[in-house]
Parts: C-alpha cells; structure tokens; sequence
C-alpha cells in the first residue's frame, strides 16, 4: 500500500503499524480510463476506493438529467458507500471523469479485517463519522445558502475542480442553472 493511503488512514485514526500492513496488503491497484462507470444504479457496490490520481462523479440520473452528489479526488475514499455498507443496489452511478489511478478493497476483505481488528473498525467508525459531517454540512449549503452562497463556499472548498470538472457539472452539483454558475464566475469576486 503506498504511504500515501496509510498517512490518510493515520490521519483519521492511529492503527498500530503491522495491523495497518496487514490490512494494506489487502488491497490492489487498479487504472481506470476516463468515462468508466465504476458502479451503475442497480448494482451492487462491490468494493471502496481509495483515489490516488483522478477526478470521479457520483450522479443520479432523473428524466434523463444528470444530478450530481458529489466529486471525488485524490486524496480521498470513493464508491456508492450506502451500497458497498448495506449490500444493497445502488440508486445512482460513479463513473470516472479523468483517467483514474485507485487502490480498492473488495467488502469481504474489508469486513474480515473489521471483524478481526478493533482499531481498523474504529478508523472506519471515524471515517463514517466524518462523511457524515460532510453530508450534513452540504445538505445545510443546499437548503440554506443562496446560488452565491453555495457558490462561495464551493469556491473556497474546492475551487482547484473549476479548471478540471465541465461547468455543467459543477453548476448541476451546487443546483445552479448553468446560465447562473457562468454569471457567477464573472461576477463574484472571491
């Protein structure tokens, strides 16, 4: 396992070194081609994904448009993580917008080592945990905030995406009108 993925995992909680190897070695590496979808609604999310190079969307498709939950990007967990938890189809898709370079574990392998070792279920408790924050805090932004309110607050977050994600994506992803998202881009100072 690189010492990218064991430094974000320590970063979430402390595991001792050979627990952590241990659970590493499970692991494989895969390369990914840009406009692959890693998981499609219906299926069943098989594995968690750890994003060493690339940029992924999650999206439910409704009367044929595309709404955008969320991007994924180094260095961070991916997948359909109510699917891949409950072994339950997925509502919605991952696909890749980038070629994509990712470590991924297959739910097996995942639930025998959090069956074995106390302290990879606590970084994953943890980790839960801290997705669900996210959750909470963009599901505040998208009932709260204004169109320049969620715009400002992407902006700070993740302004990096603006260059790397089409507009129309990230305009579906804040539930701005495309028209909108370009007027704030000229218009809002930052």
């Amino acid at each position: 396992m690189p010492d990218t993925l064991k430094e974000f995992l320590r970063n979430i909680h402390q595991v001792e070194h050979h627990i952590l190897d241990e659970y590493s070695s499970n692991w494989e590496t895969i390369e990914v081609p840009r406009k692959t979808f890693l998981t499609s609604a219906g299926k069943t999310e098989r594995y968690m994904y750890y994003v060493q190079a690339g940029i992924q969307k999650s999206y439910y498709l409704s009367e044929g448009k595309e709404h955008i939950i969320a991007f994924t990007y180094p260095p961070s967990f991916s997948g359909i993580p109510e699917s891949f938890l409950s072994r339950s189809p997925s509502a919605y898709y991952l696909e890749t917008l980038t070629d994509s370079l990712f470590l991924r574990i297959s739910f097996e392998k995942h639930q025998h080592m959090l069956d074995k070792h106390r302290q990879i279920e606590t970084l994953f408790r943890k980790a839960t945990e801290q997705i669900l924050i996210g959750v909470l805090q963009r599901h505040y932004e998208l009932i709260a905030y204004t169109i320049e309110g969620r715009f400002r607050s992407f902006m700070k977050r993740s302004s990096h995406l603006l260059n790397q994600v089409p507009h129309k994506d990230l305009a579906s992803y804040l539930r701005i009108d495309p028209t909108n998202f370009s007027k704030l881009l000229s218009s809002v100072k930052l």
